[in-house]
């Protein structure tokens, strides 16, 4: 791990989950839901660490109320989706990749829900941060309904408003408690390459 990764890392654990994160010159950022965030952050931390991932956060993001707390989002009243927000060197991995690696790790077929998570606090969703990410994030759609989903994708495409960290302790909670609940949803599917 570089030193910038666990200087990131560390700092993220350390303080309180309102330190924005740290965005190098040239990183980009991605925000993506797809159910409990416990183990979306799992899953691309293993899968992009030393790979092209700066940092990562768990959030709240697509609501209609201000601060948030992990226990209004649960109550599916404030309209915020359980999110992943990373950060990630665009030479090292593409946004293409981590939006197609979504689309292996999770069940993007159920609106408002992964496996026993029920309410829109669990919807699948690529929220955009720039045109450019919006025509990536279509055309992975577009492409991952027809050759993987067939026809079933229910994942919302977004443009990315307010993001709000979530508590501290939900940042590396897997880390932290390697026993803790993870969504059986969540494990990689082995789909082919995808077409062009």
């Amino acid at each position: 791990m570089s030193f910038l990764s666990r200087f990131v890392r560390n700092f993220t654990t350390m303080n309180s989950s309102a330190t924005p994160m740290n965005v190098p010159a040239g990183a980009q950022t991605a925000t993506i839901a797809a159910g409990c965030f416990w183990g979306v952050e799992h899953m691309y931390r293993k899968a992009f660490d030393n790979k092209g991932l700066l940092d990562a956060r768990v959030g709240y993001i697509g609501g209609d109320t201000s601060n948030p707390s992990y226990r209004s989002v649960c109550s599916g009243r404030t309209g915020h989706a359980e999110a992943l927000q990373v950060v990630y060197d665009p030479e090292k991995v593409s946004y293409r990749t981590l939006l197609e690696f979504l689309y292996k790790m999770h069940d993007p077929t159920t609106a408002d829900r992964q496996g026993p998570d029920v309410g829109s606090q669990y919807r699948s969703a690529i929220f955009y941060h720039d045109e450019e990410q919006e025509k990536v994030a279509r055309d992975v759609t577009d492409k991952v309904n027809k050759q993987w989903w067939k026809g079933k994708v229910a994942t919302q495409i977004l443009p990315a408003g307010q993001w709000w960290d979530a508590e501290a302790y939900h940042q590396l909670y897997l880390d932290k408690n390697p026993s803790g609940y993870e969504c059986p949803s969540h494990f990689l599917r082995n789909f082919p390459a995808l077409s062009e």
